[in-house]
């Protein structure tokens, strides 16, 4: 077989800009704990009519581990950067997807392709006209505004596979949830006969702020918040059962089954949990880890539970539900981000799975807010008390949950809470001690 083709040596040296360092420092990289040895360029294509490019940066980390990164650039002299809003880049890449078409590079190739509502979300298509404005969110991709109709989101990690945050939105649009924005195109990188998502483009939410942002605002600098907070905490309940009922409402096709959990799947839940657990403690050094440690064995206990459970239910999800999943509109609450837990692979994001889990995650992230709050100004209301009051307004605000479901419920909270000590430990160990806590109060208490 003839060896494959490569960037030339030129756009190799330029590209040299994007060093071990500056990857590691970026919020998407997802091996900040192995750090980065070595970067080369595995692939370009040049964007035509701009400075920009389309780069996939190999990175080799210090174990020998290898990841594939997507890195939008332009050049600037003798070296390549990430584009600046204003330059055309963005822009030339959400028209790819409005228009259809496709990159060559030197292994593979990148398709374009719109979906049926790209003429409705940008009326007479004057993409050149609209201004580019990179999103300062943190999140695992880069998200850039294009004027107020439009947002892009470049997907970093290299994995073959569909992204669910594609055909989700495009699903939910299809059987008439208004609380997830609608799709208008998206961007594949085809590679040896294999699909990796690229980005998409998709309708931008007037928003005035996310959920997580909001909610930490009622709790800290409001004197009527708290009880304005609990509100929307019983709303947000009343928005996701709604999504999950969208989610199960065809059945028929394919990728989106409702029906009951088989004994397979339900193993298949309980063997990842522990796996979770273990990830945990293997995160962790030092005193964090023997904390952890001392309630190991309850939690292997309650994880138990899952594969004990015959009445579970599955059907797609969001799968990475939190506050920050969700904009605050003059409407009420809009939800985002369908890529599930950045962790966990892509077949994992994509297959059916518990609703129960996304009840977890959000319940996660009130007790996030709760602790994160707490001190933080002068009308702050006790943390456990009103922690208390808002588990119960957003289940009350789901519809409720049956006797049954309730262990179930615990037990994902649980294995949530071990993802996020591995996460923090990973990403911001500064925030390790939040979900340690939780662990610890949910072993004490729970």
């Amino acid at each position: 077989m003839a060896p494959r083709p490569a960037p030339d040596r030129r756009l190799q040296r330029l590209a040299s800009a994007f060093t071990p360092g500056w990857l590691a420092g970026q919020r998407w990289f997802r091996g900040k704990s192995r750090g980065v040895d070595r970067i080369e360029l595995f692939d370009s294509a040049e964007i035509s009519g701009t400075p920009g490019w389309l780069l996939v940066l190999e990175a080799t980390g210090a174990g020998g581990d290898r990841a594939r990164y997507l890195v939008p650039a332009a050049s600037d002299g003798d070296a390549l950067r990430e584009p600046d809003d204003g330059e055309g880049v963005w822009q030339a890449l959400g028209g790819l997807m409005l228009t259809g078409g496709e990159l060559i590079g030197a292994r593979g190739r990148w398709a374009f392709a719109p979906t049926p509502l790209a003429t409705q979300l940008l009326p007479g298509g004057a993409l050149q006209s609209l201004s580019e404005r990179r999103l300062g969110v943190q999140q695992s991709n880069t998200s850039v505004a294009l004027g107020e109709a439009l947002v892009l989101k470049v997907y970093r990690l290299v994995e073959p596979g569909v992204n669910p945050e594609v055909e989700m939105n495009e699903f939910l649009t299809d059987v008439g949830f208004r609380a997830a924005p609608a799709l208008g195109g998206s961007a594949t990188y085809l590679l040896d006969g294999e699909a990796h998502s690229a980005g998409m483009l998709q309708e931008l939410v007037a928003s005035i702020g996310d959920g997580w942002a909001w909610m930490l605002g009622r709790l800290t600098d409001q004197p009527n918040g708290p009880p304005e907070a609990l509100v929307a905490v019983a709303e947000i309940g009343r928005v996701t059962a709604e999504m999950h009922a969208a989610l199960a409402s065809r059945p028929g096709q394919p990728g989106f089954p409702a029906r009951r959990a088989t004994g397979d799947e339900l193993s298949a839940w309980g063997r990842s949990a522990l796996v979770q657990l273990s990830t945990a403690l293997s995160a962790l050094t030092g005193e964090p880890r023997d904390r952890l440690a001392r309630v190991a064995p309850r939690i292997a206990a309650r994880l138990e539970v899952i594969e004990a459970v015959r009445t579970a239910r599955v059907s797609r999800i969001h799968g990475d539900y939190h506050l920050g999943q969700l904009l605050r509109t003059a409407d009420g609450f809009r939800v985002i981000d369908f890529e599930g837990e950045p962790a966990r692979s892509l077949a994992e994001r994509r297959a059916p799975a518990s609703p129960l889990r996304d009840l977890a995650g959000m319940l996660r992230s009130l007790d996030y807010a709760a602790h994160t709050a707490d001190g933080a100004g002068p009308e702050s209301p006790d943390r456990d008390e009103w922690l208390t009051a808002a588990r119960a307004a957003f289940l009350e605000g789901y519809g409720g949950i049956s006797p049954g479901d309730a262990p179930l419920l615990a037990a994902f909270e649980v294995e949530k809470a071990c993802y996020e000590v591995a996460y923090e430990a990973n990403n911001r160990p500064d925030w390790v001690w939040l979900p340690l806590e939780a662990l610890e109060r949910l072993m004490l208490f729970g």
